[in-house]
């Protein structure tokens, strides 16, 4: 066997070892994040709510419970979150968005929102409904490429 074909064969078994590794990896993690969805939706409730501001910051500077922080692996104390200030009842609270609705969050408005510890997972508007996220902007190539189809009689792609 020549040199070429051993270096060839020991890169496939470490590739197919590394993708095993990762497949049951991913599994684990699957397992463990629908448990953790399902704690959150047994803790769920509804609550009404003024919401102050909303920002991405990191977790120090949020104003969050130090059990909170303590609580934080170390590689995610640094990273940024959605964190939002409003006042429930006569508390004025520091709360995590889920990051699929922050967009959607509005500021100074009363809203009711669904609530699993610090976690805001849903948020309805109380009076008159909540504004449209408006719609991300696109590229330069990406519009250049749907100018380019428009003239040749293409539909865009979705």
């Amino acid at each position: 066997m020549s040199t070429f074909a051993k270096v060839l064969l020991i890169i496939l078994v470490v590739l197919v070892v590394a993708l095993v590794v990762l497949y049951f990896l991913g599994r684990k993690a699957q397992k463990k994040q629908a448990a953790q969805q399902a704690q959150i939706e047994a803790a769920k409730q509804t609550v009404n709510m003024l919401i102050i501001d909303k920002k991405k910051m990191k977790l120090k500077d949020s104003g969050l419970p130090a059990a909170v922080l303590e609580q934080t692996p170390k590689y995610l104390r640094g990273a940024k979150f959605p964190i939002v200030k409003a006042k429930v009842g006569p508390h004025v609270m520091s709360l995590i968005a889920d990051g699929a609705i922050f967009d959607s969050i509005p500021v100074k408005k009363e809203v009711k929102a669904t609530v699993s510890g610090i976690y805001i997972t849903d948020v309805k508007g109380l009076r008159g409904g909540l504004n449209p996220v408006p719609a991300k902007k696109k590229g330069k190539f990406k519009a250049w490429v749907e100018k380019m189809q428009e003239k040749a009689g293409a539909k865009p792609l979705k």
